[in-house]
Order: C-alpha cells, then structure tokens, then sequence
C-alpha cells in the first residue's frame, strides 16, 4: 500500500485539486474551485470529489478499504503537519487524534459495515459538506456562503462550549 502514497498525492495534484479537504469557507472554496472564479459549483465539487474518490481506491478495485482511507488522509494530514509551526510533541498528538478521528470516520461512512467503501458512500459525506456550505442553497458556494457559514458554525460552537460550562 506505501507504494501507492505518492501515486495518490500526484493523481490529486494532477486532476487539478488541492490535497486538502477542508470543509471551511474560504479552504473549501480554495480546494474546490477548479476554474479559478472564486466560486465551487455543484459540477466543479462532485468532479473533485469523484477524483479523489479513485485517487483514495489506491488498487482501482472500485471500492476503498479502511486501510485505503487512512492511507489517503494520512498524506494530506502530513502536509497539513509539516506546514505547521506546532512543535513536535503537538504535531504527534495531532497526527494520533486525527488517525483516530479517520477510522471512525471511516466506519460512520460504510453504511453497510462491510469493510467497503463505495462511492455513493462516499459521496453522502460530501453531499452534506457541500450543502452546508451553501448557505443559500443555490448550488454555488460563494465567499458570501462561506463567511455565513463560518458565523454559523462559531456560534454553535460557542454555544456548545457555553453549555459545557
């Protein structure tokens, strides 16, 4: 599976796409907009996403294991790392948190819990990282959708914290 790390990483960079996939506004937006006009159509994320999808099924069986999942997010997670300026010991509890964090995202997205991950699995995740993002539910995620977004989230995030007081 190693072998297939950088063919990965290239496959992502060639179709065009960032090999983060954040799903913040303005990162969101970055990673997504495939024709440059600060804007991520429905069009421009589901050709992404089905990029990544076969980028991720590293042996091209049609389906993506765990091992392929982790695999795939481990080398994006890397580069976040390496970008960072955290020291080391953080660096290594992030790494561990988000691993962690994969495999279970993993065993939320294989509904049928048959170690497969297809594509219309996969693509549920980003059905719903894309709609939240478009606030205005137009089908366009705009930096305007982004900014609401962003103040949604912060709130809720406020919130919960203010309820875990």
């Amino acid at each position: 599976m190693k072998i297939h790390l950088p063919l990965a990483a290239a496959l992502l960079t060639t179709a065009g796409i960032t090999i983060a996939a954040p799903h913040e506004g303005s990162a969101f937006i970055h990673d997504y907009d495939a024709n440059h006009d600060g804007q991520v159509t429905r069009a421009e994320f589901d050709a992404a996403r089905v990029a990544r999808f076969r980028a991720t099924d590293a042996n091209s069986d049609g389906w993506v294991s765990e091992d392929e999942y982790v695999q795939e997010y481990s080398v994006r997670l890397e580069q976040q790392l390496a970008a960072s300026d955290r020291s080391e010991d953080k660096k290594t509890e992030e790494r561990q948190r988000q691993i962690r964090q994969t495999h279970v995202r993993f065993g939320v997205l294989d509904k049928d819990k048959d170690g497969k991950m297809t594509q219309a699995e996969y693509d549920v995740s980003g059905a719903r990282a894309f709609a939240e993002q478009d606030n205005d539910q137009d089908g366009i995620v705009t930096a305007a959708d982004a900014a609401a977004t962003a103040a949604r989230q912060l709130a809720a995030r406020q919130a919960a914290d203010k309820a875990d007081r």
